[in-house]
């Protein structure tokens, strides 16, 4: 399949075969296995996000009520998991091309911002779950 071939940068790759060095391989799968960690960690972001968002579907409340503010927290979570997404996709092609460039440099201000941004979302799963009213969580639905 023409689908999974390596892309040809110019028209002197045709001719001679490019042969990298196992060291160059190895640096080239650690940032795949990496690329692939961050993929989950955007889906389970954008996951949890989607569950924050269905409990109070899971779990109506005996009387109405207005609809508060935990969709507010799951839309957080699905924008920061999409974030994710799409920066780690940019990561991934930019240490790629650094690697055949010999030229990498690890990049602190993504793990900076990554870390700030669960640090915020953990914060307001606290704050949400601790603001529950004590009384919703006695409820009891029998079908």
């Amino acid at each position: 399949m023409e689908l999974f071939r390596p892309l040809k940068d110019n028209a002197n790759n045709l001719t001679k075969k490019k042969f990298r060095s196992p060291d160059k391989v190895r640096d080239h799968l650690a940032n795949e296995r990496t690329y692939l960690a961050w993929m989950r960690s955007g889906i389970a972001l954008l996951g949890f996000g989607v569950l924050i968002v269905r409990i109070r579907i899971l779990r109506p409340p005996l009387a109405p009520q207005a609809p508060g503010n935990g969709w507010k927290l799951g839309l957080a979570f699905g924008v920061v998991g999409l974030l994710t997404v799409i920066f780690s996709t940019q990561h991934y092609f930019v240490v790629s091309q650094n690697i055949d460039e010999n030229t990498y440099k690890p990049a602190d201000r993504w793990v900076l911002i990554s870390s700030f941004a669960v640090l915020m979302l953990g914060l307001g799963v606290l704050y949400y779950v601790f603001n529950i009213p004590i009384e919703a969580l006695n409820t009891v639905i029998v079908e």
